[in-house]
């Protein structure tokens, strides 16, 4: 039975990781109405953040690869080709830093707050509204005209969804759609910039998950439940992604409203 819940919320994390209806925000709401042990295993949901990472990482990895190269090429080189994608990375690095900081100054106030369903109600009704405000915007900038304000911005916005409930991708579509990107340039930004955050807080958790007593058969069931996460989190970024060119974010709208309002009534 642990192990049905186990790929279960793996499939909850996969599909609501890069959609913006907050991943960790669908994990405490199924943890208040199953009640359930499982959904208190930290070792767990950093495997399965994981299981996303290493998707969103597959999902992109000809960008990635791209970026990476002309970074080192600038840098060594100086070869002006190479500016636009090193620019870029540089913008990534200045939209991580609000949510690096936030993160460590207030990390006790943000674990107090996972316990509590109504702030993740609350919060889901926020992205709502958030989402409702941009979701006609079309933008006009490509990925050579953002800013390092833009990209700071943007950062601020993803430093938000450090509350349970904000969803990160969608407050960064957001930030990014109220400072004037393209629809696609902000998707491709939001998860680009979700890299860098994800990898770390991964790291901060690895030494808790190399201590802990797990045995062989809960390794089994982690690394099963990892891979489950990554497919769904795959097939959900590629849908998501259609979603954005469609510009149909009404969608999400009326589900976060409708999820935010039950769960502040009946949880």
């Amino acid at each position: 039975m642990n192990f049905i819940k186990y790929i279960v919320l793996a499939i909850i994390q996969g599909f609501t990781e890069p959609i913006p209806i907050s991943s960790s925000g669908h994990l405490i709401i199924f943890k208040s109405i199953l009640n359930s042990g499982v959904l208190n295993d930290l070792n767990f949901e950093i495997i399965l953040n994981f299981g996303s990472l290493i998707a969103i990482v597959i999902y992109f990895w000809k960008d990635i690869k791209e970026l990476f190269s002309d970074f080192f090429t600038y840098v060594f080189k100086k070869d002006k080709k190479a500016y636009k994608n090193f620019k870029y990375c540089l913008l990534v690095i200045v939209g991580t830093i609000p949510a690096g900081i936030i993160g460590l100054l207030f990390k006790d106030t943000i674990e107090e707050l996972l316990n509590s369903v109504k702030v993740v109600g609350i919060a889901l009704i926020v992205t709502s509204i958030l989402l409702y405000l941009i979701r006609n915007i079309k933008g006009t900038k490509n990925d050579d005209e953002i800013t390092y304000f833009d990209a700071l911005i943007i950062g601020l916005f993803q430093a938000v969804a450090l509350l349970p409930g904000i969803s990160r991708s969608g407050s960064t579509i957001v930030g990014s759609m109220f400072r004037g990107l393209k629809r696609d340039v902000a998707f491709k930004f939001s998860f680009i910039l979700y890299i860098p955050i994800s990898l770390a807080t991964m790291l901060l958790g690895v030494k808790d998950l190399m201590d802990a007593s797990i045995s062989i058969n809960m390794w089994i069931t982690y690394f099963i439940a990892m891979i489950v996460s990554g497919i769904v989190t795959f097939i959900s970024t590629k849908w998501f992604n259609n979603i954005m060119k469609s510009g149909k974010l009404i969608y999400f709208v009326i589900y976060c409203l409708i999820v935010g309002s039950l769960v502040i009534i009946f949880l």
